[in-house]
């Protein structure tokens, strides 16, 4: 983990010119910031330029090194294309879960790449669930806690932080690696289930009303 690509460095390059951008400029970060109420009207740009936007300068590098530290697992299988397929799109399932959730909450704003990047650590762990993590955490167990404890954040509104987002993103990359690689079925049917729980609890959870 933890070489740079040229595509890891587009990512990580268009993340702080624009987050630089957003810090000085107000207006501009106004305008591409998620916000509900503007989305409902119209404004579905919104739901990807916020992913480029950040709240301040350790927002952003928190992101961008984790990014550094799992984008090139996830490179080395299924190429640069594909890669940023899923960060994308695990991006776009994000904020599609924030807009879901609050939907009817027209002031709720949030920007960050934290959705894109939980997508990106989620298929990292599809493809290596006993990498370490924390030099002694396997990869699977944290990917199943942290979502685990994304789900009570939501039910429970910890901190200001979208929960929502950092658990669709990692549905968005969980989902797009199956397809983007259905070998995995074959090779990790296991731990393919086994990282399915948390997905399955958020389900199981709303549909009862308790999320």
């Amino acid at each position: 983990m933890g070489r740079l690509t040229l595509v890891t460095i587009l990512i990580i390059v268009a993340n702080v010119l624009i987050s630089l951008k957003g810090f000085k400029d107000y207006g501009f970060f106004e305008r591409y910031k998620f916000n509900v109420g503007s989305i409902r009207r119209g404004e579905q740009f919104r739901m990807f330029s916020s992913g480029f936007l950040h709240i301040d300068t350790t927002h952003l590098l928190f992101n961008m090194i984790t990014l550094f530290f799992f984008a090139d697992r996830v490179i080395y299988n299924v190429g640069e294309l594909n890669f940023i397929i899923i960060y994308i799109g695990s991006l776009a399932i994000g904020s599609l879960m924030s807009l879901y959730f609050h939907k009817d909450e027209y002031q709720y704003s949030a920007v960050g790449a934290s959705g894109a990047v939980m997508g990106v650590i989620y298929s990292a762990i599809l493809f290596d669930p006993w990498m370490q993590i924390n030099f002694f955490i396997p990869g699977f167990v944290f990917g199943i806690g942290y979502l685990l404890y994304s789900i009570y954040g939501m039910k429970k509104r910890i901190g200001n932080i979208g929960h929502d987002a950092h658990f669709g993103g990692a549905v968005g990359g969980y989902l797009l690696t199956l397809i983007i690689d259905p070998s995995l079925f074959q090779n990790s049917l296991l731990m393919v289930g086994i990282l399915a729980i948390p997905i399955i609890v958020l389900f199981f959870m709303h549909k009862t009303g308790k999320i």
